[in-house]
């Protein structure tokens, strides 16, 4: 009877007191969702500058494609979806590109000017960006392609190659002085080494011509010993 009555309150409890769907995941039946936003067909875009973010500039609301996902902004909170114009999710948090994006961006884009730069957007149609829109940004198709049409603006590869091409140049710089320093360490020792080659022959020679010197003065002196011994041997035989 215990066990009936416990079953009753445990059943009673659970119908009052929300459960959570998946664990560490509560569910906010207070967040709603957004209107949903009305287009007479698919929506042209326009890519920004210096992203890979799609934006549909011609419509009030904020709505951005990026990576695979349709985003906006409502009532300070952030939703996505698969559709443009339906399906839309709460997104805790606030999408990760949307840092990158100017908050004057529509001034942007009615004036023509990115930074103060002519800006020659163009409109791109919704079926080409959902299939290729991985595609460029792989590629980085808009950067390459007269960097998203911004005149004068330079494209994030050459920003970021240009401290690492000067780095080139100045570990090249570093490598000539070393090698002209390493060529005058080379010539100086070849200098000091010729000069000792030279001072060995001075002496060399100098030797050779004492050595010389010793032997015609013991080839004198042997034909000075021989003449008096031939002189001696002449006066003994006259005697």
């Amino acid at each position: 009877m215990k066990k009936v009555f416990f079953g009753i309150f445990l059943l009673a409890w659970l119908m009052v007191v929300p459960v959570p769907t998946m664990a560490g995941v509560d569910v906010n039946v207070n967040i709603g969702l957004p209107p949903l936003i009305e287009f007479s067909g698919p929506p042209e875009m326009v890519v920004l500058p210096e992203t890979d973010v799609y934006v549909v500039p011609d419509v009030a609301q904020d709505i951005f494609f990026y990576n695979g996902f349709w985003w906006r902004p409502w009532e300070g909170r952030w939703y996505r979806s698969q559709y443009y114009n339906s399906g839309w999710g709460y997104y805790q948090g606030v999408p990760s590109f949307y840092g990158g994006i100017p908050s004057g961006w529509r001034n942007e884009y009615r004036n023509h000017s990115w930074k103060g730069h002519r800006w020659n957007y163009q409109g791109i149609p919704h079926q080409q960006v959902q299939q290729n829109w991985r595609g460029w940004q792989q590629s980085k198709h808009w950067e390459n392609q007269q960097t998203w049409g911004v005149q004068g603006l330079r494209s994030r590869t050459q920003s970021q190659q240009q401290p690492r091409e000067s780095g080139q140049q100045f570990r090249g710089g570093q490598q000539q002085q070393g090698n002209h320093e390493g060529v005058k360490v080379e010539q100086k020792h070849l200098q000091q080494q010729g000069t000792h080659e030279k001072g060995k022959g001075e002496q060399q020679h100098r030797g050779g011509q004492k050595q010389q010197q010793k032997n015609h003065e013991k080839v004198k002196s042997q034909q000075q010993h021989s003449q008096q011994h031939k002189g001696t041997h002449e006066e003994e035989r006259g005697k």
